[in-house]
């Protein structure tokens, strides 16, 4: 059995993942925050693909989007939202775990892989969390999203104790 040692954190996963996280959450375009505490969980809005230099990553998954670059979209939407965690909170080592995402992908009528997409999110935030990561997760498609965006996902995480 492995053993977790006390440096293995959510902070620690990531910088062994080599990935950077944004220095800044993306802003919201409505009249809503990107974080909500209520009890000892946090409540992510929904983020999208927004790229380092604010760019939004675009277009109909099933048709212009293949379902592997869609997955790489949720995959920078995950990095999005820890982002965003980070600014609210200081530091991920506070949030005992992920608990649920919803994600939605701007999809073709006939598309079916959206659990195939999502997975580019759940997979990372489960590597970030170690088991803790694991969560529950709804996927489906819809017609369109905001700015004709690729993915969307929303999440809700627990945090360690009272903060």
């Amino acid at each position: 059995m492995n053993q977790i040692s006390i440096d293995d954190t959510p902070e620690t996963r990531l910088a062994k993942s080599g990935i950077t996280l944004p220095g800044a959450a993306p802003a919201p375009i409505g009249a809503f925050c990107n974080v909500r505490k209520s009890g000892n969980l946090l409540f992510v809005s929904g983020q999208g693909p927004v790229q380092a230099d604010g760019s939004l990553l675009c277009g109909k998954v099933g048709d212009v989007v293949s379902a592997e670059t869609a997955r790489e979209h949720a995959h920078l939407v995950a990095t999005n939202i820890l982002a965003t965690l980070r600014d609210h909170l200081g530091s991920l080592n506070s949030v005992a775990g992920v608990v649920k995402l919803l994600g939605l992908v701007n999809a073709t009528p006939d598309f079916s892989r959206h659990t195939f997409v999502i997975d580019g999110a759940s997979i990372f935030l489960a590597d970030i969390f170690g088991p803790n990561g694991i969560h529950a997760r709804s996927a489906f498609g819809v017609a369109s999203l905001p700015n004709q965006i690729t993915v969307e996902i929303e999440a809700i995480f627990e945090l360690k104790g009272a903060i």
